[in-house]
């Protein structure tokens, strides 16, 4: 049988990892592509600043993009120092063994809870046991047990990759432990950490079963934390599934992509002016 010839097999390798790619790419841009297509008819400043009427049947979803922001902020706030400091501890201040394996198993299972799992336990625990009743409190606390895990693994892997060289020099010229997580491996792990934290935003804004049970679909602006509030991605599902107004459903969920894609490129941007300024 007649050997294919390297360079051959090499550009054929090449051609169809590109098919690959350009696949999920096209994927990615005729799903946006459609909604926001079908869904920027309708997207005026009356519809993204106004209140909700006829249960949004005839547009208004300022109280929904507040309570989208509300709930990812707190989510953020509460998973990302947890994620991270977990990170932290199981690459530079512990070695490997039962402990690491078990806080990583553990990981892994709760990344792969169902999201319906998790809407149960917030309703039953965060809703019913604390007494927080359906609130803002309840739907991100129960969303930040949903990112957690990407965050953390990320994270990790973000951490280990960072050359074991620049630790040595870091405590070769007389740094603590804290200083040289603080001021090399972290600055130097910021990309991966970003992607995590990027990808947990999407997870967030876009979540709407385990959020149903614990944040509510108040059609109200919510004045606390501690107030009901429906999200973005809960209330086109709801438009859809109990007013049928299709058209305010795609100009709900084009805004939700388009404000996706707005942080993630700010958040891009941001994160190469920080690798610039350090390096």
């Amino acid at each position: 049988m007649r050997r294919l010839n390297p360079k051959k097999a090499e550009l054929i390798a090449k051609g169809v990892l590109l098919l690959f790619a350009g696949t999920a790419v096209l994927a990615l841009v005729a799903i946006v592509g459609y909604v926001v297509v079908k869904g920027i008819g309708v997207i005026n400043l009356e519809f993204l600043f106004g209140r909700p009427r006829s249960m949004g049947r005839e547009g208004g979803i300022l109280p929904f993009i507040i309570s989208s922001i509300y709930l990812t902020a707190i989510s953020l706030l509460v998973s990302i120092p947890l994620g991270l400091g977990s990170a932290i501890y199981l690459t530079e201040y512990t070695t490997e063994g039962w402990v690491t394996k078990a806080i990583r198993f553990g990981v892994d299972c709760l990344a792969g809870v169902p999201s319906i799992v998790l809407g149960l336990f917030g309703f039953m625990f965060f809703v019913k046991l604390l007494n927080f009743s359906w609130s803002i409190l309840s739907g991100s606390l129960t969303v930040s047990l949903m990112i957690l895990p990407f965050i953390i693994r990320s994270s990790e892997e973000a951490i280990r990759a960072v050359p074991q060289s620049y630790r040595e020099v870091a405590f070769a010229t007389g740094g603590t432990k804290w200083q040289c997580v603080t001021r090399v491996v972290l600055p130097c792990a910021l990309p991966g950490i970003m992607t995590g934290i990027v990808l947990a935003i999407g997870k967030c804004v876009g979540e709407t079963a385990s959020v149903i049970f614990t944040a509510g679909t108040s059609l109200r602006i919510p004045g606390s934390i501690f107030d009901s509030g429906r999200t973005l991605a809960i209330h086109f599902y709801l438009l859809v599934r109990e007013t049928g107004a299709s058209d305010m459903a795609y100009g709900s969920a084009a805004t939700l992509l388009i404000s996706i894609l707005i942080v993630n490129f700010f958040a891009y941007w941001l994160m190469r002016r920080f690798i610039a300024r350090v390096s």
